[in-house]
């Protein structure tokens, strides 16, 4: 095993693949036309991309020609992930005596840094900065074969994890509460038909509710108007709430939509003192929700986002200016889905710090409204 010789460039970039991929999170990309050299992403990394080049790199002329290419590569990552920064560290490790990369310093968040061996990363402050245990976690003991086949075993078993958490994320699962929620409303609905004064019990009303009968706040989001109400209300629940149930998970996903419906009604009272009915506040949070998710694992949903849920709230919104429709219910619920979700957090991908924001946003959100409403 010891007999494999492994050149010093080959090996560099064997324990920056290592680093970055099982330390810090970090998959590789692939980017057509490119050659003798690795991109990684990290989404939620200090540099969302870290490009390791092994091609040899002449002069100046050629080091500012690979700027270029990398600047334009970087916007089309930009746009295809729905990133509002993208930094990047490119690390050479073949760079010609002619190069002289403190010229370069920093350009339009492109940083760079040139190795040949991994000390070297001391003369580039904003590495160790970001990664003060590369050189740590790069300090191998084995050799030749031997450290050829570890890198690819830890690389391998990482990402056989990163497989395992996604397919628990994106596998499908039984809609439970979202057919509950349906069921609710249907029940509802039959009820008001033989009890038509329900509608004027249980619906949001700023009177009521500043008179004291806070509980219509979240029964009116239970209630409809006509059976095409009903209708719409359900369809567009169960193609939402089924797919953001198996995304959030059974209890994430009810928290949701209640503190959605919750935001919604709060809304719509501190603009309209008229009755209001419906469900259409809630799913708008589940919209805001899916939005949300969304952003957290773009790499797989980008598509879906651009084609389809941003379009799809904003045709909804725009039909909302129509008379008769609460329209404020439902940027109340969008707004209240965006914020509960950062709350109770997306699987794998949402900090403590991410969700104490998000507890935080939606009682000042609450806490506003209750103060113009109920206090002013």
């Amino acid at each position: 095993m010891n007999g494999v010789v492994i050149n010093q460039k080959e090996e560099l970039v064997m324990k920056l693949l290592h680093y970055f991929i099982t330390e810090k999170g970090y998959n590789p990309i692939v980017i057509r036309g490119i050659k003798d050299e690795i991109w990684l992403e990290n989404l939620e990394g200090d540099y969302k991309i870290i490009r390791i080049v092994s091609g040899y790199i002449h002069n100046n002329e050629q080091f500012k020609f690979d700027i270029f290419k990398t600047k334009s590569l970087l916007k089309t990552i930009k746009k295809k992930t729905l990133s509002f920064k993208m930094n990047a560290l490119s690390i050479f490790v073949n760079l010609g005596d002619n190069v002289n990369v403190d010229e370069f310093e920093n350009i339009n968040n492109i940083s760079f840094a040139n190795i040949k061996q991994m000390e070297d990363f001391k003369k580039y402050y904003f590495v160790i900065d970001n990664y003060p245990d590369i050189m740590k976690e790069t300090n191998f003991k084995e050799k030749g074969l031997e450290l050829l086949l570890k890198i690819t075993d830890d690389i391998n078993r990482k990402n056989e994890g990163e497989a395992k958490m996604n397919e628990d994320i994106f596998k499908i699962k039984k809609p439970i509460i979202t057919y509950a929620l349906i069921a609710i409303n249907i029940i509802m609905f039959v009820i008001s038909v033989f009890m038509p004064q329900l509608d004027q019990l249980l619906a949001v009303n700023r009177h009521y509710i500043v008179e004291g009968q806070y509980y219509r706040l979240i029964t009116g989001v239970f209630l409809h108007a006509n059976i095409w109400h009903l209708t719409a209300n359900c369809y567009a629940l169960y193609v939402i709430g089924t797919q953001l149930e198996s995304f959030l998970g059974k209890s994430k996903y009810l928290i949701v939509y209640l503190l959605s419906g919750l935001a919604g009604s709060f809304l719509s009272i501190f603009f309209s003192s008229g009755y209001s009915v419906g469900a259409s506040g809630a799913i708008f949070g589940l919209l805001g929700s899916l939005l949300y998710f969304g952003y957290h694992y773009r790499v797989y949903l980008e598509t879906v986002i651009k084609s389809q849920i941003i379009p799809l709230i904003i045709l909804n919104l725009l039909i909302g200016m129509m008379p008769g429709i609460d329209n404020w219910a439902h940027i109340g619920g969008l707004i209240g889905g965006l914020i509960s979700t950062m709350a109770v957090g997306v699987k794998y991908k949402s900090t403590k710090f991410e969700q104490i924001n998000g507890i935080v946003l939606y009682l000042i959100y609450i806490g506003f409204l209750i103060y113009m409403i109920f206090i002013r």
